[in-house]
């Protein structure tokens, strides 16, 4: 494992932090700044490239549960989507050594899982 020790360390090295180049939500008050998963992905891909590493999806568990119910106060019909995801990846250093990485993500905004 120390090939792939030595190069995530590498990309830990290099990918320090990222700008926040994005408004999320408009204007609303619930708006914050975030940033592009465009962005994030070309800057992930160029450093695991650069160090000898691919990350591979080899599992993904996906659970929505949606929930629909009639305001009472305005008698109309409201919905609610809530998602839970949870992956796994292998990520593989070009010597062969590997390790299965696991995720998690839950929300009811579907647009970040």
């Amino acid at each position: 494992m120390k090939n792939l020790a030595k190069a995530i360390i590498s990309v830990m090295k290099e990918v320090k932090g990222m700008e926040k180049n994005s408004r999320v939500g408009g204007n609303s008050a619930s708006a914050y700044n975030g940033t592009k998963d465009q962005d994030v992905k070309e800057v992930f891909n160029e450093a695991l490239a650069k160090n000898g590493l691919c990350v591979m999806p080899i599992d993904i568990e996906e659970d929505t549960q949606v929930d629909r119910w009639i305001d009472p106060k305005y008698q109309n019909q409201k919905q609610s989507v809530f998602t839970k995801v949870k992956t796994k990846y292998l990520l593989l250093h070009e010597s062969g050594e590997s390790q299965t990485i696991c995720g998690y993500g839950h929300g009811v905004d579907p647009q970040d899982k």
